[in-house]
Parts: structure tokens; C-alpha cells; sequence
């Protein structure tokens, strides 16, 4: 008995110990730079998004933040990084969109997105825009179904690459009219060849396009959210002529399962008053970001209702892996 109560002794001690250092961790939390994964290239919406985030949090907990651009393999490449990383909070993802979609769209990777990754904070949502180069014949999203109709496979759809989010969101439009439209998947930024007439259209995240947009070096259809973005409030919904259609992109931070929850949450906290800065908010609302701070249960609950989505629409357009 009295060997046990000694050991029972040295156990809660230990615990302890281990406490008042993760505490301790926390508190301290971050004494070196901090890598921010965007499994996506550079200056695109992710990328944009991702910065703008990394900015605030470096000027705020008093180490850089730092965009580390990965792309490849529809953010697979970045995400498998962040979901074999340690789990100190020193290595974080940007979450984006296609990694609901990526949950049901890759069968075999290294990593459970599900189970690999933890939420840590909500940034926001943005509608994709759907755009076309300006000499397309169409100019609203009526006109769009009709010229589809009429020339069956002969409109190229550009993406980022099978089963991104430009992709899938394509696939909703095309399951919701019976349209039938030519995929087109990009390894890098489709913008230049948007432009250039070499591809029709895409479903682009709206920081990626809005300045082309409001110079007219891009024609803008639609956004895909319910209601109409601030940022380009002359420009219809597609829900407006498809009803029930919506989708959009959302961008947010995530960790490394097994990550402190003291440090998750010093982010989430910190995350949440970027978010209700001014500054802040305006510099997202400008590309079209509509900041919506959660807390990592929301978050993590968002997260399970858009995998589950995006799992339907996958499975009905027969979407596989390259």
C-alpha cells in the first residue's frame, strides 16, 4: 500500500509537471516562425486569403507567420505536409474548400483529413464568380444554358484541376441544368488563358479575379452564393436563374491532430479579433472575403456538413482521381 501510494504521488506529480509546462508552452506560444501551408500557388484567392491572415497574426504574437506555397495535387501535397508535421503549432494549413471535397474525391492518400488535421479558426467565405473571356457570345447565365444546350462539348470549363473546388463547383451547375461543358484542368493560374479566349470559362474564387473583373479584362455571370457579394453587387446569383444552386469557397486555418488545445485556442482567439478589426476586414471584403469568425468546434462542425456535401455531388457526377 505504501509503495502504490508513493507511486500514486510521483504519477500527479509528473502530471503536474507536464501541466504547468503545457501551460507554460502555451503561453510562451510561438518563440520561432510559424509556417503557414497554402497547398496552392501564389496569388491566387487561398494564397491572398492566406497572407492577409498571416499578416495579422505575425504583427500580434510577436513571430513571422510565413506562407509556404505547395501546390500539387489539389492541395494534397500541402495537406499531407501539415498532417505529418509535429503537433506544436509551428506548422499550420490554410483549409480551404477542396479539402472538403479532396475527403471524398482521393481514395488513396497518406493522410485523414478528417482525422489528421484539427480546426482552428474560421476566416471567411467568398463566392466563386463565374467568368468568361469577353468574346464569349453569352452574356448572362440564361443565354450561358442556352448556348450550351445548343452546342453540346464544345464550351471549355477551366479549373485548377480535377476534383478542385472550380471543378466540382462546374459539375453542380452542370448536374442542376443538364448542360454538358468540356473540363479543362490547370496545374497553375488559368487566368492568362481565360483572358486570352484559349478557354471560356470559369468558376474562379473571387480574390483571384474581381480586378479583372472591374476592368473588363473578365465578364462576370454570376456569383455562386445565395445572396449577391458587396464586392461586385451588380452581378447576379446563380440561384437567381438555377434555384436552390449554391456553393462557395471558404478559407480557414487548420492544425495537426494532437496540437496543444491551449495553443489552438490562443489562435482562435487571436484569428477572431483580426477578423473584427476594421482594417482587417476591410482588406478582405475588398476581395470579396466576408470575414466570419468561429470557434473551433463551429469550425469543425462547418467542416463535416461541406465534406458531406461535396461527397454527393462527387459520387452523382462519377468524378474520379486522375
Amino acid at each position: 500500500m505504501h509503495l502504490l501510494r508513493r507511486e500514486f504521488l510521483q504519477l500527479a506529480a509528473a502530471a503536474a509537471v507536464l501541466d504547468a509546462s503545457s501551460l507554460a508552452h502555451a503561453a510562451d506560444y510561438p518563440t520561432r516562425p510559424v509556417r503557414v501551408i497554402v497547398g496552392f500557388p501564389a496569388g491566387i484567392g487561398p494564397d491572398i486569403t492566406g497572407r492577409l491572415m498571416s499578416q495579422w497574426l505575425s504583427e500580434h504574437l510577436g513571430q513571422q507567420f510565413i506562407v509556404d506555397n505547395r501546390p500539387g495535387a489539389g492541395s494534397n501535397i500541402g495537406t499531407e505536409m501539415v498532417a505529418k508535421a509535429a503537433p506544436d503549432g509551428y506548422t499550420l494549413l490554410l483549409t480551404v474548400s477542396t479539402n472538403a471535397i479532396n475527403a471524398t474525391f482521393y481514395q488513396n492518400v497518406n493522410f485523414d483529413f478528417r482525422k489528421d488535421i484539427v480546426p482552428v479558426g474560421f476566416i471567411g467565405a467568398t463566392p466563386f464568380v463565374l467568368v468568361v473571356t469577353p468574346s464569349f457570345p453569352a452574356k448572362t447565365v440564361p443565354e450561358l444554358i442556352a448556348y450550351a444546350k445548343a452546342n453540346p462539348d464544345k464550351i471549355n470549363m477551366a479549373s485548377q484541376g480535377v476534383g478542385t473546388s472550380p471543378h466540382v463547383v462546374g459539375e453542380l451547375l452542370m448536374m442542376m441544368t443538364g448542360i454538358k461543358l468540356v473540363h479543362v484542368p490547370y496545374r497553375g493560374n488559368v487566368v492568362p488563358d481565360l483572358m486570352s479566349g484559349q478557354v471560356q470559362m470559369y468558376f474562379s474564387p473571387l480574390p483571384q479575379v474581381i480586378e479583372f473583373v472591374r476592368d473588363g479584362r473578365l465578364r462576370a455571370l454570376a456569383v455562386t452564393t445565395t445572396t449577391r457579394s458587396e464586392a461586385l453587387p451588380d452581378v447576379p446569383t446563380l440561384a437567381e436563374f438555377v434555384p436552390g444552386y449554391d456553393a462557395r469557397a471558404w478559407y480557414g486555418i487548420g492544425a495537426p491532430t494532437g496540437t496543444p488545445a491551449d495553443i489552438i485556442d490562443k489562435l482562435n482567439k487571436e484569428m477572431n479579433a483580426g477578423l473584427a478589426d476594421p482594417g482587417v476586414k476591410s482588406k478582405l471584403l475588398a476581395v470579396g472575403v466576408v470575414p466570419n469568425p468561429m470557434t473551433p468546434t463551429e469550425f469543425g462542425k462547418f467542416l463535416s456538413s461541406e465534406i458531406d456535401k461535396w461527397a454527393k455531388v462527387i459520387k452523382f457526377a462519377d468524378i474520379k482521381a486522375e
